[in-house]
């Protein structure tokens, strides 16, 4: 009996042992840099360009002049690099702006802040507001490419007078995040919010190439432009971005933007890559079908980021939308 009562007492040692290591091993355990970080300014290029907006120093590019003006939003792990084959045709028609969205590409990084979670849905809302009032733009047309979509519809919702249309491209407005209280708690810790950048650094460097190659419809293009992957990973080169992505993940939550599509009022163009595997090609026909007067145009032969994969079909299918437009407004 005594040698029963002894082993339990030492199993309950060992338990209670692992219960102390699990809480307090994350908050102690010295977590390092990560490797090979530079500050923004090693990967500007001659057309990169600074704004500060509420406090944050947002990295864009802008082409052309005069209206109307376009402005580009990219998606989850992109930049403004995944306009690049659009950038310069967009300016024929007029102002063409693309930035990178908190948490990606060149923008500030914050890694401590006073109210509003810069990485938070809010916040990229609130600067993009910011941007068309620094850059004196009364009205926009917003690209939103796949997460980018989604904040372009949730600014539409938002401020319907400052947008003129809305380019949906494989935007992700219906795919949804756990919605657990339990899960948000974990997220929250403080022991998951020492060992975020961890889980960042896990995750880009064992999902990035897959996550990546699931974009494209071809992905022998991908291997035989390695200049694309290297463009995609350049911003996982700044300094902080294991921190910045993790803070973004802590704050993303399903958009809830889809009982709110049939306020949408100003013209809409829902453009969809036929073969699309993060967005599949059926939730852009719901979106299209959702949204009042929408225009579904789907792209053969293509994947989520039919602006690099398949440029002139993208950019013949923007150019039917405007004329079309054109046409209404006469």
């Amino acid at each position: 009996m005594k040698k029963m009562k002894k082993g339990w007492k030492i199993t309950l040692i060992i338990i209670a042992s692992l219960l102390v290591l699990l809480v307090l091993g994350p908050l102690v355990i010295p977590i390092p840099p990560a490797k090979n970080t530079q500050p923004v300014q090693a990967f500007t290029d001659a057309d990169s360009q600074f704004v500060e907006i509420n406090g944050l120093n947002v990295h864009y590019k802008m082409a052309g002049a005069g209206n109307p003006v376009f402005i580009l939003l990219h998606g989850f792990g992109a930049s403004t690099f995944s306009w690049r084959e659009v950038i310069e045709p967009f300016s024929n028609y007029g102002t063409v702006i693309a930035y990178d969205r908190p948490a990606f590409g060149l923008t500030e990084r914050p890694v401590t802040w006073e109210g509003e979670n810069p990485y938070s849905m809010e916040s990229n809302v609130a600067i993009l507001l910011g941007l068309l009032d620094v850059m004196d733009v009364e009205e926009a047309i917003l690209v939103g490419n796949s997460a980018g979509g989604t904040v372009a519809t949730a600014f539409t919702l938002a401020y319907p007078g400052r947008v003129q249309a809305l380019i949906e491209v494989d935007a992700a407005i219906y795919q949804t995040m756990p919605d657990s209280p339990l899960l948000t708690w974990f997220l929250n810790t403080p022991q998951m919010d020492r060992l975020g950048p961890l889980v960042a650094r896990w995750a880009a460097n064992r999902q990035a190439d897959a996550f990546l190659a699931s974009a494209w419809y071809d992905t022998v293009v991908l291997e035989q432009n390695p200049q694309i992957i290297e463009g995609y990973f350049i911003p996982f080169e700044v300094d902080h971005w294991d921190r910045a992505l993790w803070e973004h993940t802590q704050v993303t939550r399903s958009p809830d933007l889809a009982d709110r599509l049939d306020e949408i009022e100003v013209p809409t163009l829902v453009i969809s890559g036929q073969y699309d595997q993060i967005v599949p090609l059926a939730l852009s026909q719901q979106l299209a079908a959702d949204i009042p007067g929408a225009t579904l145009t789907v792209l053969p032969n293509c994947g989520h980021l039919p602006q690099e994969e398949c440029p002139g079909a993208f950019l013949a299918a923007i150019d039917n939308f405007l004329v079309e437009m054109e046409r209404t407004n006469e």
